[in-house]
C-alpha cells in the first residue's frame, strides 16, 4: 500500500483510513497534510499479524471514544528501525528512536507523536491478541509506554526476526506463516518477561516452549551459514550441549537432523525452480550451507532417493509441460 497511488490532497486521509483499519481507530494529525506522504504493508501470520508503516511526520491520539468505536483487543508493539516517535500510555513515556521499540494496549487511550527532528519514520507494529500473551496481563500493563531498549540481547533478536519476517515472510505458505506468528509472539513475550526481570516467572513449561521457537526461528534465519553447529546454537543461546539436546528430546527429530532436513528442503525447492535453472547445483548447495558437493549429493540421495541432477532435469520437465497436458 502506497501513498503515491493516491492523489496528494487525499493522501493524508488515505493514509488515517488504513491505519484505522489495520491496527485501530485513531486520530491524526499533521502540520502539511497536503506534503504527507506514506507506505505500509500487512503480513498475516495466524496468531499475530504484522504491519509496517514509513510516513511523514504527524501526532496521534486515541481517545476513549474511539476506543468504544473499535477496539481489536490487542497488545500492540512498535520497533522503530528510522527516525524517532515518543508515546504516552498508562502513565508510561517513551521516547524511541532507530531499533527501540514500545508496547502499548489498544483498549486504552494514548497519545503519540513521530518525526520530531522532521524526518520521515518507519515503523513495524507486531499485533498480539491478548489471548495469546502468555504473560500475566498486571505484569504486561507495567510495560505499556515504556522504551525498550533495542541493539542487544533479545531484543535485538526480536528486532531482526520482525525486519526479516517483513521481508522474507511474502514468499512463505500460510503454513510457514502461521509457525512463524506463533514464533514471533515467544520472542516478543521473551522480550517483554526480560524487561521486566524478576517480577515475573513464566512456568517451565512456557519457558522451554518458546526457547525452543527461538533455538529454531535461529536455525531457520541462518540455514545458509556453512558453520551452524548444535554447539553455535547451544553458545549462542546460553545453553550447554546437554541442554541443547534434552530441549529436542520430544520432537520427531534432533538439532542436527533439523538442520540438515531444513537445508535440503531449500535445496529441493530451489532446484525445482524454472528461474533457477541456470545455476549450478553446487552453487545452490553452496548458499544453504553444503560446503561438499559430493556430501550434499550423498545426503540427497539418501533423504529423496534420487540424485539432486535427477531430481532437478524432472521437476524442471514437469514445470515446462504445458497446464492441462496428459502424461505421455
Amino acid at each position: 500500500m502506497t501513498a503515491a497511488e493516491v492523489p496528494p490532497h487525499n493522501r493524508f486521509d488515505w493514509f488515517a483510513e488504513v491505519v484505522s483499519q489495520v491496527l485501530l481507530p485513531t486520530a491524526f494529525r499533521a502540520e502539511d497534510t497536503g506534503g504527507f506522504y506514506a507506505q505500509g504493508g500487512l503480513l498475516d501470520l495466524g496468531a499475530a499479524q504484522l504491519a509496517r508503516f514509513t510516513y511523514a511526520p504527524l501526532r496521534s491520539r486515541r481517545t476513549p471514544a474511539l476506543v468504544r468505536k473499535g477496539d481489536p483487543e490487542q497488545y500492540q508493539l512498535g520497533l522503530v528501525t528510522s527516525g524517532s516517535t515518543w508515546f504516552a500510555q498508562q502513565g508510561g513515556e517513551a521516547e524511541a528512536g532507530a531499533g527501540d521499540m514500545v508496547l502499548w494496549d489498544t483498549s486504552r487511550p494514548y497519545e503519540s507523536g513521530s518525526g520530531m527532528d522532521g524526518r520521515s519514520v518507519e515503523v513495524f507494529v507486531l499485533q498480539i491478541p491478548k489471548a495469546r500473551m502468555p504473560l500475566p496481563s498486571q505484569q504486561v500493563d507495567k510495560l505499556l509506554g515504556r522504551r525498550v531498549r533495542g541493539g542487544t540481547g533479545i531484543a535485538a533478536i526480536l528486532a531482526g526476526f520482525l525486519v526479516d519476517l517483513a521481508e522474507k515472510g511474502p514468499d512463505c505458505s500460510p503454513h510457514e506463516l502461521g509457525g512463524l506468528g506463533e514464533m514471533a509472539v515467544d520472542l516478543a513475550a521473551s522480550c517483554l518477561a526480560g524487561q521486566l526481570g524478576s517480577a515475573v516467572e513464566q512456568p517451565a513449561e512456557v519457558r522451554a516452549h518458546t526457547l525452543l521457537r527461538r533455538v529454531n526461528a535461529f536455525i531457520e534465519h541462518h540455514l545458509g551459514d556453512p558453520d551452524l553447529t548444535p554447539r553455535v546454537i547451544a553458545d549462542r543461546h546460553h545453553l550447554s550441549l546437554r541442554s541443547l539436546h534434552a530441549l529436542f528430546h520430544d520432537e520427531p527429530e534432533g538439532v542436527a537432523a533439523t538442520i540438515r532436513r531444513r537445508r535440503l528442503e531449500r535445496c529441493r525447492a530451489d532446484l525445482a525452480r524454472p528461474d533457477l535453472r541456470q545455476q549450478r547445483i553446487q552453487t545452490i548447495a553452496a548458499r544453504w550451507g553444503f560446503t561438499s558437493t559430493a556430501a550434499f549429493s550423498r545426503t540427497f540421495r539418501t533423504a529423496y532417493d534420487v540424485t539432486p541432477r535427477d531430481y532437478r532435469a524432472d521437476a524442471l520437465k514437469r514445470a515446462d509441460e504445458p497446464r492441462g497436458a496428459a502424461p505421455g
